[in-house]
């Protein structure tokens, strides 16, 4: 079970001196400062708030509103897990993955619950259906069943009281996945209720059958059990090449800084000889989670060192123009990213132009700051023009997505999903919004930090908050958590 780590329960202490009500209290107050202190600087640095157009109307709409809703529940706020929750449920409102809220501390966990009836449900082909029971529980409804409702609500209408914003976002498929083992688990939020006592309505092939669900001990091993068996979770391994059907099987379920991106570089320059042959080769990114802001450049420095930079350069997406909201705030990012770059004598050596690219970017912030602009717009890169070079891959390429794909692993697809025999394949993938490049704040408790994209890629080719959807005969249909059937689908492909 994750709770506060110890240095975070101590300060909790330190701020309480007291018991029970004066801890719910202290609370309170933390969420309502957090709260507004989210909302003034997002109001105060976020493009969406000055930039017109439809991908600035949720946040519009949202940020005050949302502030006004948040703050109505903060009353029954009286942990630091409902402090959490309260500060997730504002954050995901404005539906854009770049904006986020999250602990300082470590929360809880995918694998948490204090309660729950012994079974999870999984999101599948647009139903919530049961996907683990665990072994001795009696009166559980059956493997395969559809839930239809519990008491008078539908299960639509319990998802969006129990998850939406509180878990993730209802509104795209990857969050509906990514949530739904917790439909009926007791996940420690007050504002949610427990497992419910009321009757469920489970549809078993052509009949419907009534279960009253009952609270079950909640056992770490089990509730982990149920969760992998619901959501496609990766293993410890992030990154790996192994053959099969007799084929080179790249997989990349992470982008972060820390997966082992060296060892795996090597390994993929090692075998590029048979990973360009004329057999072709899947690229796994099922749960790519691409938070880092390096993220972008490992998916590109994977596919330079498989097709090549001299390839890909000229496939790339185009940049178009760059938005900047021209804030001190903001100017201090690039101003703080500036000259950590100039400290780092590595980075110096290699990486000069981007230091340039980076000045000019301040001394923009700078004439915008002076002249009273709420904007300004700087070109992207300029596009590259096709050379001619010839294509390294001789056979067909199969990318391997999910609704765990995000952010940095989107824009890889924007740069894959342009070059020759490449075909996108699996689940709809996470999306994200135009307002790019997030900055992170500590808020006033200590406990949470507030990110946002604080530029606006209003020339995106990618559309704001749109996935990627795999095409018809593309598109995983089964069980999404039984590898031995996606890898022989995935064979079929080829």
């Amino acid at each position: 079970m994750n709770r506060m780590t110890a240095a975070a329960s101590a300060a909790v202490l330190a701020l309480t001196l007291a018991a029970g009500a004066a801890v719910a209290q202290d609370f309170r107050a933390l969420a309502q400062q957090d709260l507004q202190a989210a909302h003034d600087a997002l109001a105060a640095n976020h493009p969406a708030a000055v930039i017109p157009g439809p991908a600035s109307e949720t946040f519009r709409s949202w940020i005050d509103a949302g502030l006004q809703d948040a703050q109505s529940k903060a009353p029954r706020v009286n942990s630091g897990d409902s402090h959490a929750y309260l500060m997730r449920y504002y954050a995901n409102g404005f539906r854009d993955s770049n904006i986020a809220i999250r602990p300082t501390y470590e929360g809880l966990g995918p694998f948490f619950a204090t309660g729950w009836p012994g079974f999870a449900t999984a999101w599948r082909n647009g139903e919530y259906v049961v996907s683990y029971v665990k072994e001795g529980v009696r009166n559980a409804p059956p493997l395969g069943a559809v839930l239809v409702s519990c008491g008078d609500q539908s299960a639509a209408d319990m998802a969006s009281t129990r998850l939406d914003k509180w878990e993730g976002d209802l509104t795209t498929e990857a969050g509906r996945v990514r949530t739904a083992p917790y439909l009926l688990w007791n996940r420690n939020n007050p504002f949610t209720g427990g497992v419910p006592t009321v009757q469920c309505k489970f549809k078993q092939g052509r009949r419907d059958r009534d279960y009253t669900l009952a609270s079950q001990p909640a056992d770490a091993a089990s509730l982990e059990a149920a969760y992998r068996a619901s959501v496609y979770t990766p293993g410890s391994v992030p990154l790996s090449i192994e053959t099969v059907n007799g084929r080179p099987w790249i997989s990349v379920h992470s982008l972060a800084d820390n997966a082992g991106w060296d060892a795996f570089f090597a390994a993929i320059e090692g075998q590029l000889s048979t990973i360009r042959g004329p057999q072709g080769f899947v690229l796994d990114l099922r749960g790519a989670s691409g938070e880092s802001i390096n993220a972008t450049s490992r998916g590109y420095g994977l596919a330079n060192r498989i097709w090549t930079p001299e390839f890909t350069v000229s496939r790339q997406p185009p940049a178009g123009s760059i938005t900047y909201r021209a804030t001190q705030a903001n100017r201090q990012w690039y101003a703080d990213t500036l000259g950590r770059m100039q400290s780092d004598p590595r980075f110096v050596q290699e990486s000069g132009p981007v230091i340039e690219q980076t000045a000019a970017i301040v001394a923009a912030f700078d004439s915008a700051l002076a002249a009273g602009q709420q904007t300004f717009t700087l070109p992207g890169r300029p596009s590259v023009p096709d050379e001619g070079v010839a294509n390294p891959v001789a056979g067909p390429v199969v990318v391997l997505v999910d609704g765990g794909c995000t952010s940095g692993c989107l824009d890889t697809l924007d740069l894959l999903t342009r070059l020759p025999n490449v075909r996108l394949a699996g689940s709809v993938t996470a999306q994200d919004t135009i307002f790019i490049e997030p900055t992170v704040q500590r808020l006033p408790s200590n406990y949470a930090d507030l990110s946002y994209g604080h530029k606006a890629w209003t020339t995106r080719a990618r559309a704001n908050n749109t996935p990627f959807t795999p095409a018809a005969g593309l598109a995983y249909t089964g069980v999404t958590t039984d590898e031995a059937a996606v890898r022989t689908w995935v064979g079929t492909l080829f």
